[in-house]
């Protein structure tokens, strides 16, 4: 393992898997960059971490937004992408806004980020890009056309991306989780089961991500592919909340 202090940059800290990253980090003793739409959700003490208020789906703010985070820390050395939401339905459901802000949080913003931090990465001596995909980029799903457009665009993106940066000191990572038991369900109609062996938690990815940054130099991991050891879709009940 290459245990190291590192400036990690997570997007999506305020919740769900990007807040147990860094949460996971924080306490590692990195140094840590939350970005959220809304910095008053980023509840961390100040000293090793620093948050952004950036909405990343809003694509015609993001480069200049990039260009200012560029500026403010260029210590950055590694880049966690766990920002993304969910949206499920038969593809007749979806409105075409709702089609456009789905592809736009879960693929193109995280493009646009990649594109405008990857040239200072490769000056690093070593640094990462990991992002979170889902099992939903392996298998496409009924009611899951365009969530499962979103991610399997994201997987393509990180396979072609490792391949640019192969020579460089830059490692590309993809973390496939499957139902993870966050708030990401909250809305949706469907959960996974209750019990332990029936999700995942948020702190499992965070354990992954941990894992692919303390790699040794001079290996990258690809892809890890995380499931519970049961798998369980519960449907909600309507009087469920």
């Amino acid at each position: 393992m290459h245990n190291i202090t590192r400036t990690v940059l997570v997007t999506g800290a305020s919740s769900g898997i990007g807040k147990a990253i860094t949460e996971k980090l924080l306490h590692l003793g990195h140094r840590v960059i939350g970005i959220s739409r809304d910095l008053k959700r980023l509840s961390y003490e100040a000293g090793q971490f620093s948050g952004i208020e950036i909405d990343l789906s809003n694509l015609q703010k993001l480069p200049e937004k990039i260009k200012a985070l560029k500026k403010q820390y260029p210590e950055i050395d590694a880049v966690i992408f766990s920002a993304g939401i969910g949206q499920f339905g038969s593809l007749e459901e979806f409105s075409y806004s709702q089609i456009e802000l789905l592809l736009t949080t879960n693929f193109t913003s995280q493009a646009f980020l990649a594109k405008g931090l990857i040239s200072g990465l490769k000056k690093k001596p070593y640094s990462d890009l990991v992002f979170i995909g889902s099992e939903a980029a392996l298998k496409g799903t009924q009611k899951g056309t365009i969530y499962c457009a979103s991610k399997f665009a994201l997987r393509g993106f990180t396979q072609a991306l490792r391949e640019e940066c192969g020579k460089s000191n830059v490692r590309v990572s993809l973390i496939n989780p499957g139902m993870v038991k966050t708030a990401f369900f909250d809305p949706l109609s469907f959960e996974p089961g209750e019990a332990s062996n029936q999700h995942l938690l948020a702190g499992d990815v965070a354990d992954a991500v941990c894992y692919i940054l303390n790699a040794r130099p001079g290996i990258v991991i690809d892809e890890i592919n995380l499931n519970p050891a049961n798998r369980v879709v519960k449907a909600k009940n309507k009087t469920d909340p």
